[in-house]
């Protein structure tokens, strides 16, 4: 759904190649300052290319009219907040704004997709309530239905276990699933690197702007690459998935 070819830009990237596949969800790790924010922000066309090419469903990014785009790709920027006086589902509800003439009521299918994405989240409780009343983790899962209620064919999420509790990023983790599981392209930056390796069909890890390693999660966060890229060994669970975790 999107692929990146030899991408440079701002902030660090270098000579980046990647695909985020429909049907798969992506984890995109890496320490801090290794451009997984600016990989998701370059896929949305946020920020300028300084070199490569980027695709989005066999179409040139600028080929894409910003409207069209913001159906086809939704975005959960990292840190995302609202704390302000607005009801729940009227802000999830901008999730259909892509969908939507200017000024044009909500439809039947708007209100659909946004009580389905309501109750996917674990939000509907609250769906009547202002968003300066919610706790952080409640504030992270609305906006999160907002971005599950556009529909779109991918799905770009910066961060979204940030502020959940474990119960919720179990949760978090199984919605990325379904949408997968529905045709959408999932791609997910995360720090976690136990949710990544259990969670995840195929997994990039950044380093210093670069694709230090990818492919499924047995491969991408070998010993080797944890060691050189981290600079910490893990003891693997029975599965091979990373558990306890030590600094080197």
């Amino acid at each position: 759904m999107i692929v990146f070819e030899r991408v440079g830009a701002a902030y660090g990237v270098r000579d980046v190649s990647a695909a985020f596949a429909r049907g798969t969800v992506t984890g995109i790790v890496g320490p801090n300052g290794a451009g997984k924010t600016t990989l998701l922000k370059l896929a949305q066309g946020l920020l300028p290319l300084a070199g490569g090419a980027i695709s989005v469903g066999g179409k040139a990014l600028s080929d894409w009219p910003r409207g069209a785009l913001a159906k086809a790709v939704a975005y959960l920027p990292q840190g995302a907040e609202a704390h302000w006086p607005v009801q729940v589902r009227e802000l999830v509800t901008l999730g259909r704004l892509p969908h939507r003439a200017p000024f044009a009521p909500v439809s039947a299918a708007d209100a659909r997709a946004v009580e389905d994405a309501l109750t996917r989240c674990d939000a509907a409780q609250f769906a009547a309530r202002r968003m300066d009343e919610l706790s952080a983790g409640e504030r992270a899962r609305v906006l999160f239905a907002r971005a599950l209620a556009t529909g779109a064919r991918a799905l770009l999420a910066d961060e979204p276990a940030a502020y959940l509790d474990p119960a919720h990023q179990l949760q978090l983790m199984a919605l990325l699933r379904e949408e997968a599981g529905r045709g959408t392209a999932v791609a997910v930056t995360l720090h976690d690197l136990s949710l990544a390796s259990r969670h995840c069909d195929h997994v990039v890890v950044l380093n210093e702007g670069r694709v230090a390693a990818s492919g499924a999660p047995s491969q991408a966060l070998s010993d080797a690459t944890l060691a050189s890229v981290f600079r910490i060994a893990v003891e693997r669970d029975a599965r091979g998935g990373v558990g306890a975790i030590r600094r080197l």
